[in-house]
């Protein structure tokens, strides 16, 4: 099997709402996506996106994505990259799609100066955790991340 990762253009947009909607469905949250291919269009090769995405296909068929922006942290004076999602379909697993996009990603992250790559993990999901530990990645268990949005986040900002 060959693999080859590549940025992802505008003319992915469905092939990656099909991503985002399987990873969803895959963490419990398929009712959640309220993505369109046209959302997609806009928000990942719109002007003046923060995102990015790749693609990484197998012998020519993708078989995953990931979706990547850079972050900062004030205590290095250095942007970090953060992952946003990664998402191999099942079928392609265990045959190193995944590690082939982190490392593409951390050779990203190198290339740009950045202090740190980080990504969240769903802490019931422990072939991915077991995953990320195998190649290096240390749990940041001393953090707690919170999460304003929708109807609590418009009404906050209103005062």
């Amino acid at each position: 099997m060959t693999l080859h990762i590549r940025p992802a253009t505008i003319a992915d947009s469905e092939l990656i709402l099909r991503f985002i909607t399987e990873l969803a469905v895959y963490e419990k949250a398929g009712d959640q996506v309220a993505a369109t291919v046209d959302t997609i269009g806009a928000s990942l090769f719109g002007p003046g996106t923060p995102a990015r995405a790749l693609i990484c296909e197998a012998d020519g068929v993708a078989v995953g994505f990931a979706v990547y922006f850079f972050n900062y942290s004030t205590w290095q004076a250095k942007k970090g990259l953060y992952l946003e999602d990664l998402y191999v379909s099942p079928a392609s697993r265990g045959r190193g799609a995944g590690k082939a996009l982190l490392r593409h990603l951390a050779a990203i992250a190198v290339e740009q100066d950045c202090g740190r790559f980080e990504w969240s993990v769903l802490d019931w999901n422990q072939p991915a955790i077991d995953f990320y530990l195998s190649i290096g990645a240390l749990p940041q268990d001393e953090w707690v991340r919170y999460r304003m949005h929708g109807a609590a986040l418009r009404d906050f900002a209103a005062g």
